[in-house]
């Protein structure tokens, strides 16, 4: 299916659906640790950010080896993002709009999930970079971990945070966060 066919498909339900490699995936209930860890960090973005530019249910168009879109958990969108995004019927960032700022994904089964676990720590790491997206967070609380990937050049430099280890980001250097609080707000 391409990009196009996606955005006119309509089965009359209200089922949410990622398109892999231009085929149609359902996205089954998102998981209560995804909810409650992404929730807190609008909690914690609304510091730095307005919250029009805060985006939970918000798609967007990445390249892959077909048509792709991905839902992430949470998305911080530029300005110009949000203004171009304002201009569409539907919530969903095309590749000829801004990429967001930051998008954080949180991987709610990578204990059992291989699938999951790659899907979140290397596709769409590949993905998001391809997209030029400048920082790309990937909190995982089955490993209690939070991976912060920040572009350079084409490619994502990471820097892994456990514990009482304060989260440092590029773009967000005032944030005063450890990776055991964030962590926690999934419990």
């Amino acid at each position: 299916m391409t990009i196009e066919a996606y955005l006119a498909y309509d089965d009359g339900t209200d089922t949410r659906y990622e398109l892999v490699d231009g085929v149609l995936v359902e996205m089954g209930a998102e998981s209560e640790i995804n909810v409650l860890i992404s929730g807190f960090l609008v909690s914690v973005f609304l510091r730095f950010l307005p919250h029009y530019c805060i985006r939970r249910g918000t798609e967007i168009v990445v390249s892959g080896k077909a048509a792709n879109t991905r839902y992430p958990d949470l998305m911080l969108l530029t300005e110009a993002g949000v203004k171009a995004l304002s201009r569409q019927r539907r919530s969903l960032i095309t590749l000829d709009m801004p990429a967001p700022r930051l998008v954080v994904e949180v991987v709610s089964s990578s204990d059992t999930d291989k699938v999951s676990r790659d899907r979140d720590y290397i596709e769409k790491r590949q993905e998001y970079a391809q997209r030029s997206i400048p920082e790309y967070w990937i909190v995982d609380p089955i490993a209690a971990e939070v991976w912060i990937l920040t572009l350079v050049g084409e490619t994502y430099q990471e820097r892994r945070f456990i514990g009482a280890d304060q989260l440092l980001s590029r773009h967000f250097e005032a944030l005063d966060l450890t990776a055991e609080q964030l962590l926690q707000a999934g419990l």
